[in-house]
This record gives structure tokens, C-alpha cells and sequence, in this order.
């Protein structure tokens, strides 16, 4: 059996037991065997992970990546122990940022620090992590789990992500063909997603683990507000890929930390401003619930969360019709938010 004399009493005595990753990584394989590709070129357990480019067709291929974690998103888990779903939320904060370039996410690794090494709860984790990447169409081609006892309490532990995507260098979504006019279209999302949750903890007391997180309510038509905040960030990758193949996309946001006012002018060129109706947005009742329980101000909930838009997208007006009926053949229930006018500043809530 590989990894027999694989044992040391002494490491072991100092906190970390490497046979519980030997044995995390057998229970992770039928994980990540679900997300295995044509450009997958090797099993987990390597070196490095390998994969081969599918640049057939492409001019000028070029490799867009992106890395991120899921924050303090993380307490919340540990405070339920469910641990399935957080891996979806790690995939989505990369992937969902790779598709803003039009980029086609190709692989993913992941990245577990933990106090003690379970490996049944670092399976689970995993697990979460091949859902997202299936969701993705990426493969998940390797990672790191480390265990690190001293640095955080036992049952603790950090996740965090990267993914590589490729684009042919002509079809890089470009900003500077937007114009005055074009129209703003919201993809729905499922919640919180993955930001903010400082401010939900501070709300909802839920760092000394309120009881009244676990009540049933009528207001989250049936759920708790720890499954509602719990609930994984979407994943856009595959509606967005089938609109760029017949629609002229002119930019993309992935409304994460700093809600609409720091993420949407990341794609709106100078001299333009993305002009949102605010009486047009489908605001979810769990943010209705952060600022009645939290007494916070409008303006600092559209700059904070999602709000109920987990994804912005500029297309030209001609062109709307097209987009909503590509998006929600997709599965997406998407709608009008706002239009492109002539302004300087990038993104304006009436």
C-alpha cells in the first residue's frame, strides 16, 4: 500500500499528522475524478498539475487567471459544521471574475490551511470545490491541504482558490466599444454570495452564535438566516459563455465586495456612467433583513452587497431581446437594470 512507511510519532507528537492527508486525498479522488477533462493530462497526488490547452482555432490565445477565497464566510460554516458548499463559493469567486474577460475557465487548485487535518471534513470541502468546478465546466487539477497546528484553533481552517482561463486575444471583452445607449442587464443571485459577511456577522451576532439564526422565517420563505447566508455564490460561467457566442457583450461586472459602486465601473469606460434604477432592482429579502436588523443606509447596502445582481452585463440596445432570451434559455432569469449615458462618474443609483 503506497504511503505505508509514511509515519512519523515525532511530527505527529507536534500536531501534524501527514497519514490523515494521505488518507484526505483518497477520499477527495472521486471528487475531483467528476470534473476531469479533455485537458486533464494526470491524477491528483502530483507534483504539479497538468493540462493541456485547447487553443484549436484561436488566433492569439491568451491565459486569463484569477484567485480568491471566501472570507469570513468561512465562520459561518464552521460555526454549522456543514462544509459541502463552501467549496462552490471558492470556484465562483475565481471563475466568475475570468468570465468578465470572456475567458473560458480551464482548471482550478485549491488551497486548505487548517488547525487539524480531518479527512473526512477536508474531503467534503473538496467536494464542494469539484461542485463548483462541474458547475464551471473547469477541471480540478490538483491543490494543498496544510496543517497547521499553533496557527488556528483545531476545528478552523482557510480556503482559498485560483483558475486559468483562455480567450482568443480578439474576443477579449473591450469596454472602449461601449457607448451611450447600451443598456445594463442583472443576472439574479442566489444571496449574500461571498462578501460582506463581516457586517452579517456584526448584525446578526452570529460570532456568538445567536439563536436566532436558526429560526424558520416566513421572510426567507421558510429558511433560517444561517441557510439563507450559507447559501453558495453562483456560478455564471456557462450562460455567459453561450452569450458571448451570438451577442456583441461590451462589459461584464462581478458584483462581489463594494457592491454596485466599486464593481460596476470596473467596466464602464471614462466619460460613460452605468445608470442604474434602483426601483428596478430585485433586492432579496435577506438584504431587506441585514439593514432592518442592522439599521444600515441604503447607499451603504448598494456598497456593500449584491443587492440580488451577482453579475451586470452591457450589451447594445438593438440587442436586448437576443441577450434575455440567450440568458433564460440558459437558466438565468435575467432582466433590465439600467442604461449607458454620457457622465463621469462610472455608475449612478436613481
Amino acid at each position: 500500500m503506497e504511503h505505508q512507511n509514511s509515519y512519523s510519532a515525532s511530527y505527529a507528537a507536534a500536531g501534524v499528522d501527514i497519514t490523515a492527508g494521505y488518507k484526505a486525498v483518497e477520499l477527495m479522488k472521486k471528487h475531483v475524478a467528476r470534473t476531469r477533462n479533455e485537458g486533464c493530462l494526470d491524477d491528483v497526488g502530483g507534483f504539479g498539475g497538468c493540462f493541456g490547452l485547447p487553443i484549436a482555432g484561436m488566433e492569439e490565445p491568451v491565459l486569463v487567471s484569477g484567485t480568491d477565497g471566501v472570507g469570513t464566510k468561512l465562520k459561518l460554516a464552521i460555526l454549522m459544521d456543514k462544509h459541502d458548499t463552501i467549496g462552490i463559493d471558492c470556484v465562483a469567486m475565481c471563475v466568475n471574475d475570468i468570465i468578465c474577460v470572456g475567458a473560458k475557465p480551464l482548471f482550478f487548485l485549491d488551497y486548505i490551511a487548517c488547525g487539524k487535518n480531518v479527512p473526512e471534513k477536508i474531503a467534503e470541502i473538496v467536494g464542494g470545490v469539484a461542485e463548483g468546478c462541474v458547475q464551471a465546466g473547469s477541471a480540478l487539477i490538483g491543490g494543498e491541504t496544510a496543517e497547521h497546528p499553533g496557527m488556528m484553533p483545531e476545528n478552523e481552517y482557510d480556503l482559498a482558490g485560483f483558475s486559468v482561463g483562455i480567450v482568443d486575444k480578439k474576443k477579449i471583452i473591450d469596454k472602449a466599444t461601449m457607448r451611450a445607449g447600451d443598456v445594463v442587464i442583472a443576472l439574479p443571485s442566489t444571496g449574500i454570495h461571498s462578501n460582506g459577511f463581516s457586517l452579517c456577522r456584526k448584525v446578526f451576532d452570529i460570532d456568538n452564535n445567536n439563536p436566532e439564526l436558526y429560526v424558520p422565517r416566513q421572510e426567507l420563505n421558510g429558511k433560517t438566516i444561517a441557510e439563507a447566508l450559507l447559501t453558495p455564490t453562483k456560478i455564471y460561467v456557462k450562460p455567459v459563455l453561450a452569450l458571448l457566442e451570438k451577442v456583441h457583450v461590451k462589459g461584464i461586472s462581478h458584483i462581489t465586495g463594494g457592491g454596485f459602486y466599486e464593481n460596476i465601473p470596473r467596466s464602464i469606460p471614462d466619460g460613460l456612467c452605468a445608470k442604474i434604477d434602483k426601483s428596478a432592482v430585485k433586492v432579496l429579502p435577506i438584504f431587506d433583513l441585514i439593514a432592518k436588523w442592522g439599521n444600515i443606509p441604503e447607499r451603504d447596502m448598494f456598497n456593500t452587497y449584491n443587492m440580488g445582481v451577482g453579475m451586470s452585463i452591457v450589451v447594445p440596445a438593438e440587442e436586448v431581446s437576443a441577450a434575455l432570451e440567450i440568458l433564460k434559455a440558459n437558466g438565468e432569469d435575467a432582466y433590465v437594470i439600467g442604461t449607458i449615458i454620457e457622465n463621469e462618474e462610472k455608475v449612478i443609483l436613481a
